[in-house]
């Protein structure tokens, strides 16, 4: 483990109604891009209005079964992964059918539950097979209040309006990707970002939010990688960052050029960074490193701008989670939740969650008042309290199949597994 380099602790993102554990407020010179105005009442993208799990609030539950605290419960159609969206009293999801021949997304009332409507991506090409924990509709949708932006893959990027209607669709070709497509789209200002890793042609790709053309597109050099790119502040710019395939790499979202890379990663990558104290947290995948990189740089910045490095614990599909001080990380391979000191990359404390399976876990955790929630596939969430040592609350089981990450807003939290939407929450 490497030693931290000497330099200011800068402070974590902080929400205006709640100070995050162990945070005192300050203005950071490198933050993760949030959601603002109306964007941050609810849950817009993936990951929420933070873009790294943190929820603000002390009116959300923290114990559920299948009959306890369920204010609603709707079937989902079709198969899929990718997890629920809210703005207003609409969620969004994405859906397939017949091994992906159809894909949809669907809107439910957020009230009651109720589907409102459901509209199918136009037919097109279908996608490589795909991984059993993948499918054809892993993406999480964005929206910025006006049009839903939904990304299949093969099928191209979609826009649509509140009501169901295809604004535009962009196709973006053919993809031969390793176990399918599954990235989100990332919503920056005007633009619809996202990148595509795979067999030959891999890109990173900005497309105009209005109409859907391809602003830039950057080539890459990777062939596997299944993640999402996040936005941060870099004092006075921003940077598009990607944990990628063996490398990090960050790109100026005005034009796609590179700005820095970082290698240390390993072969195959899916969690999402999260950024605090100055540093983007990048985990790779199957039990790889964790590193804490300092953006801002040029060129190859492995030996200049990596803090330090971490092998333990990293997970391969469930991105860690910054909470306070410290960093959290399940490793689905085993069902350990590690936690790190944010700083120096210390380890701090080692607990197993349930019964170790392979690959058991897939969800992303979410933290909200004190605790961390992890949820794995069988959809048994294992509540934390965050602090200094292993401490586990309890355990809520759904016992149905769970891959998704949640939503939370309003004091509820929403839940797709693989048959169902679950809204859950305090009546009244």
């Amino acid at each position: 483990m490497r030693p931290l380099a000497t330099f200011t602790v800068l402070a974590l993102l902080l929400w205006p109604t709640e100070r995050i554990i162990g945070q005192a407020p300050a203005e950071s010179a490198v933050r993760m891009i949030a959601d603002e105005g109306e964007a941050a009442k609810y849950w817009a993208r993936w990951r929420g209005p933070s873009g790294q799990g943190l929820v603000a609030g002390r009116t959300y539950v923290d114990a559920w079964s299948p009959t306890e605290n369920v204010l609603w419960k709707t079937p989902v159609p079709g198969d899929g992964n990718s997890s629920p969206i809210v703005w207003g009293d609409r969620i969004f999801l994405t859906t397939a059918y017949d091994g992906g021949r159809r894909l949809s997304v669907l809107a439910f009332r957020r009230s009651d539950g109720a589907k409102l409507w459901e509209t199918f991506a136009p037919q097109g090409r279908t996608g490589s097979s795909a991984h059993f924990k993948n499918g054809h509709a892993s993406a999480t949708p964005a929206t910025d209040g006006q049009r839903v932006y939904v990304s299949f893959g093969t099928r191209g990027l979609l826009a649509l309006d509140f009501d169901g209607k295809i604004v535009w669709h962009r196709d973006l070709g053919p993809m031969n990707a390793y176990h399918g497509t599954a990235g989100s789209p990332l919503l920056y200002k005007d633009r619809i970002i996202l990148y595509q890793d795979q067999y030959s042609g891999s890109f990173i790709a900005a497309f105009d939010t209005r109409t859907g053309q391809e602003v830039w597109r950057t080539p890459r050099q990777a062939s596997v990688g299944w993640g999402t790119p996040i936005a941060v502040r870099v004092v006075d710019h921003d940077e598009i960052i990607v944990n990628g395939q063996q490398r990090v790499y960050a790109y100026d979202p005005e034009r796609g050029r590179e700005l820095w890379r970082c290698s240390g990663t390993t072969y195959e990558v899916i969690p999402t960074p999260v950024v605090g104290y100055g540093m983007v947290f990048c985990s790779s995948g199957r039990a790889g490193p964790t590193l804490a990189i300092k953006p801002g740089g040029s060129g190859d910045v492995t030996r200049t701008h990596m803090a330090w490095t971490s092998p333990r614990g990293s997970p391969f599909v469930p991105s860690p989670i910054l909470y306070g001080a410290q960093l959290y990380m399940v490793n689905d391979m085993t069902s350990i939740v590690t936690s790190l000191e944010a700083t120096t990359g210390r380890a701090l404390w080692q607990g197993r969650l349930g019964v170790a399976r392979r690959e058991g876990f897939s969800a992303s955790p979410v933290a909200v008042d004190g605790k961390i929630f992890f949820t794995n596939d069988e959809g048994e969430t294992f509540v934390l309290r965050a602090g200094p040592t292993f401490d586990l609350v309890r355990v809520n089981r759904l016992a149905e199949r769970t891959l998704a990450s949640p939503a939370l807003v309003d004091g509820r939290w929403y839940i797709r597994t693989d048959r169902s939407l679950y809204a859950i929450g305090r009546a009244g």
